[in-house]
C-alpha cells in the first residue's frame, strides 16, 4: 500500500485517537499495570533426555521435498541431539507468513531479534535470568574456570546440509579473529583481565576455550548478545564460529590473491576484507549457511527483507515437530517511524514491537478491534532514554573540555525536566531518573542513585555552570565559550525511524536547557550515518537508550565506552583502549579506568564479589554522569507489542531486552497461526 493511500485510510482513526488521547492517557497511566502488563511467561528448553520426542515430523513443503528426493529425511537433518522446546501454551500448526516492518539496511537487529533462532551457543530462559543450552548441547567447566568444554549437538548441520563441527570454531579463531585485517581490535570477550584466550578442537563435536585465568562468567558471555554470540556478529568478523566450508573461498589463506581480486572486483568490493565481511553477514548474504530457525532469502538492502524456514533447523517441539511453525517472515521497508506505526494501527502487521511508538498507545487501543490485534506492554528494567557525552570528541577543544568536566555533565542533567518528558512521551508510565537499572536488579547500587544528579534543579545547575567559568552570556541569555569564540553551542545526534521519539524529546530538552543558558542544536540522522559518525569520533551528544544494560556484564555498551561501531558512543577511543588492553585508542581518565578495571575483574570473580563489583560500576556511572539518564523502566523501547489475535503461543509479558533478543527469548519459532 502506498504511503499516501495509507495516510488517507487512517485519517479518521487517528482523529478519533487524538480526541480521546487525553482521557485514554490518564487511564493508561493508572491502569497499565493491571490491563496491559501481564505475567512474565514463556516456553522452556527441555534438557531431560527422557522427555525428548522419539519420532519427528516436518512442515508439509519440506515433507514434499523429502518425498521428491531433494532433501534427506527430517531425522537425518536434525541429527541425534535436537534442541527441544516446550511451547508456551500448545503444540502449534505449520504454515503462514509473519508480516512486519523495518527501516532499512541498518535495522539488522530487527531480524536478529525475531528470526535468528536464537543462534547463540547458550541462551537465556524466558525470564532473561537463567542460562540454558542452545546450539551447544552443554558447557563443562575445567581447571577452575580456566577452560570451558563446549559440547556440540551430534549430527547438527548448517542450512546447506554441511556438518557444523569444531572446525568451524578453529577456522573462526585462527583465520578470522586472529587476522588483523578482519579484526583489527581484539575483543574483551576473548580475554580475561586483558589476557587473551585460545580456541582448540578436541574432537568433531567438542571445542575447548582456554584462558590464562578463571573466566567464571563464560556461560553468560555465550548466552548474551556479545562478541561470541554467533552469526549476528559475523558482519564484524566476530561471533565465535563461522561456516568454514563456505567462507574459506573468500579468505587469502585458502584462495589465491588473483582469485580473491577477481571475486572482489566482480562483486564490486574495494578489498577482499569488505567482500569477506559482506559474505559473512547473516542479513545481507542469502547464500551464507546459517544455524537459525529462519534464513535470509531476500536481503536487508532490498525493500522486502524475506526470511524462510531453515530445512536443517535443529529446533523441535515436544511432539517432535521441526520448528519453526511459520513458513516465512516478511519485513517490508517503511520510510520512517510514522509509516511503520500507521501500518501497525491499520492491522497490516501480524506481530510488531520494534519501532512501535508509546505515544500512539491510545490510538493502538482505539483500533484493536478494527485491526484484529491485541496490545501488550513489556516494560524494560533499563532506561528508555539516555544522553551520551562523547568523552573522546576532539574536533573542538572547548567542547571536549566541558564534556570531560564532571560538574558540567551533572549541571546539564539537573537542567532536564524529566517529569514533563515522562508525561508527554511516556504517558506517565515511565520512571524518571538516572542510568541505573530497576531497583530489584542485583547490580543496582541503591535506591538513592535513582535520583542522584537526576532531578530538576535549574538553580543549582546555573550555579554550577557559573562556577565552572561559564558565567558570561550573550544578549539572548546563552552562555559564552570560555575561549572567547562566541556562544557555546552543543550538538545532539538523534535517529529518526526508531522506537523512541528521540528527536522530539531532544527538542523538548533544547527548550529546557535554555533556562540554564545552554544552546542545544538537534540533528536527526539516519541510523547507518549515525554508525559512521560515531566510529569516526564525530558525535558530540547522542540520544539513545541503555536497553540491555540490566545485564551489565553481557550488554554493557550503554554503560561505558565499550563498542566503537555503535549508534551512539561515550568514547570510541576509550572502547579501543579497553578491548586492546591499552595497545590502541586512548587511556581513560582515572574514574573511568577504575570502572573498566572493575568490569574486567568481574569476569573471573565468584558471584558474591561480582555482584559487588557490578554495584560499584553503576555507582561510578551515576556519580560521574558519563551518560545522562532521563526516563526508564517503561515500555517505550520495544515494549509496545501489537499482535494478531489468532497468533498462538504469545506470552502476556516478555522479558524485554536486546540481550534476550526480545522476542527471541520467547522463542518465535514456536509462534503459530491458529486458523
Amino acid at each position: 500500500m502506498q504511503t499516501r493511500t495509507l495516510r488517507s485510510k487512517l485519517t479518521i482513526a487517528l482523529a478519533v485517537g487524538a480526541l480521546t488521547c487525553a482521557v485514554a492517557a490518564a487511564a493508561i497511566a493508572q491502569n497499565a499495570g493491571k490491563s496491559l502488563i501481564g505475567k512474565l511467561e514463556g516456553p522452556e528448553v527441555v534438557t531431560d533426555a527422557a522427555k525428548f520426542p522419539k519420532t519427528f515430523k516436518e512442515a508439509p513443503q519440506l515433507a514434499a521435498l523429502v518425498k521428491a528426493g531433494k532433501l534427506p529425511p527430517v531425522a537425518e537433518r536434525i541429527g541425534q541431539d535436537p534442541l527441544v522446546i516446550k511451547p508456551l501454551h500448545e503444540v502449534g500448526k505449520y504454515g503462514g507468513m509473519w508480516r512486519a516492518g523495518f527501516t532499512g539496511p541498518a535495522d539488522f537487529w530487527n531480524g536478529f531479534r525475531c528470526c535468528s533462532g536464537p543462534d547463540h551457543l547458550m541462551f537465556w530462559d524466558y525470564t532473561g535470568d537463567k542460562v540454558v543450552p542452545n546450539l551447544a548441547k552443554g558447557l563443562e567447566m575445567q581447571d577452575g574456570g580456566r577452560a570451558w568444554l563446549l559440547h556440540l549437538r551430534r549430527g547438527m548441520k548448517w542450512s546447506d546440509g554441511k556438518p557444523f563441527t569444531a572446525d568451524d570454531f578453529v577456522f573462526w579463531f585462527e583465520d578470522v579473529y586472529q587476522n588483523k585485517d578482519l579484526v583489527p581490535t581484539p575483543s574483551a570477550a576473548m580475554a580475561i583481565n586483558g589476557k587473551p584466550g585460545v580456541v582448540e578442537k578436541v574432537d568433531t563435536n567438542t571445542v575447548r576455550f582456554k584462558f590464562p585465568e578463571p573466566y567464571t562468567m563464560f556461560p553468560d558471555v555465550l548466552a548474551g548478545s556479545t562478541d561470541l554470540a554467533g552469526q549476528m556478529q559475523g558482519w564484524r568478523a566476530l561471533g565465535g564460529f563461522a561456516p568454514a566450508h563456505y567462507m574459506k573461498q573468500f579468505h587469502p589463506k585458502y584462495a589465491s590473491q588473483a582469485e580473491l581480486d577477481k571475486k572482489a572486483k566482480d562483486g564490486k568490493f574495494d578489498s577482499w576484507v569488505r567482500m569477506f565481511l559482506f559474505k559473512n553477514d547473516w542479513a545481507l548474504n542469502p547464500e551464507l549457511p546459517v544455524l537459525s530457525a529462519w534464513k535470509t532469502v531476500t536481503a536487508i538492502n532490498t525493500p522486502t527483507w524475506t526470511l524462510e524456514r531453515n530445512p536443517y533447523s535443529i529446533f523441535v517441539d515436544t511432539a517432535g515437530n521441526q520448528l519453526p511453525y511459520i513458513d516465512k517472515v516478511v519485513l517490508t521497508l517503511a520510510e520512517n517511524l510514522e509509516v511503520i506505526n500507521l501500518r501497525a494501527i491499520a492491522g497490516e502487521y501480524d506481530y510488531a514491537s520494534r519501532h512501535m511508538d508509546l505515544g500512539k498507545l491510545p490510538v493502538f487501543l482505539e483500533n484493536q478491534q478494527r485491526g484484529n490485534y491485541k496490545v501488550y506492554l513489556d516494560p524494560g528494567d533499563y532506561c528508555d532514554l539516555i544522553i551520551k557525552f562523547n568523552l573522546n570528541y576532539d574536533a573542538d577543544a572547548e567542547i571536549a573540555k566541558w564534556f570531560n568536566t564532571a560538574d558540567f555533565r551533572r549541571a546539564l542533567s539537573l537542567g532536564i525536566d524529566r517529569d514533563q518528558i515522562n508525561e508527554t512521551f511516556w504517558l506517565g508510565t515511565g520512571n524518571p531518573g538516572s542510568v541505573v537499572p530497576v531497583d530489584n536488579n542485583k547490580y543496582n547500587p541503591g535506591t538513592q542513585y535513582r535520583k542522584l544528579w537526576a532531578t530538576l534543579d535549574p538553580k543549582k545547575a546555573n550555579e554550577m555552570l557559573d562556577k565552572l567559568g561559564l558565567a558570561k552570556k550573550d544578549a539572548e541569555g546563552y552562555r559564552l565559550r570560555s575561549d572567547g569564540k562566541g556562544r557555546l553551542r552543543i550538538e545532539i545526534m538523534t535517529l529518526g525511524g526508531q522506537f523512541v521519539q528521540y528527536t522530539q524529546i531532544a527538542e523538548m530538552i533544547r527548550e529546557q536547557w535554555k533556562k540554564i543558558g545552554i544552546d542545544l542544536q538537534v540533528q536527526e540522522v539516519e541510523r547507518s550515518l549515525a554508525l559512521k559518525r560515531t566510529a569516526a569520533n564525530e558525535q558530540q551528544l547522542a540520544a539513545w537508550n541503555n536497553d540491555g544494560s540490566e545485564h551489565l556484564f553481557t550488554f554493557p555498551l550503554h554503560v561505558f565506552p565499550f563498542e566503537v561501531a555503535t549508534v551512539a558512543s561515550s568514547g570510541p577511543l576509550y572502547a579501543k583502549w579497553f578491548h586492546s588492553n591499552g595497545a590502541q585508542g586512548k587511556e581513560p581518565e582515572p574514574r573511568m579506568k577504575e570502572l573498566m578495571e572493575k568490569f574486567k575483574k568481574a569476569f573471573g570473580a565468584p558471584e558474591k564479589e561480582r555482584i559487588q563489583l557490578g554495584k560499584d560500576i553503576w555507582r561510578i556511572a551515576a556519580e560521574e554522569v558519563y551518560i545522562i539518564g532521563v526516563v526508564g523502566q517503561g515500555p517505550a523501547s520495544m515494549g509496545v507489542r501489537v499482535v494478531k489475535n489468532n497468533l498462538g503461543n504469545i506470552p502476556t509479558r516478555m522479558y524485554n531486552s536486546p540481550d534476550g533478543k526480545t522476542p527471541g527469548v520467547s522463542r518465535p519459532a514456536t509462534f503459530y497461526w491458529k486458523n
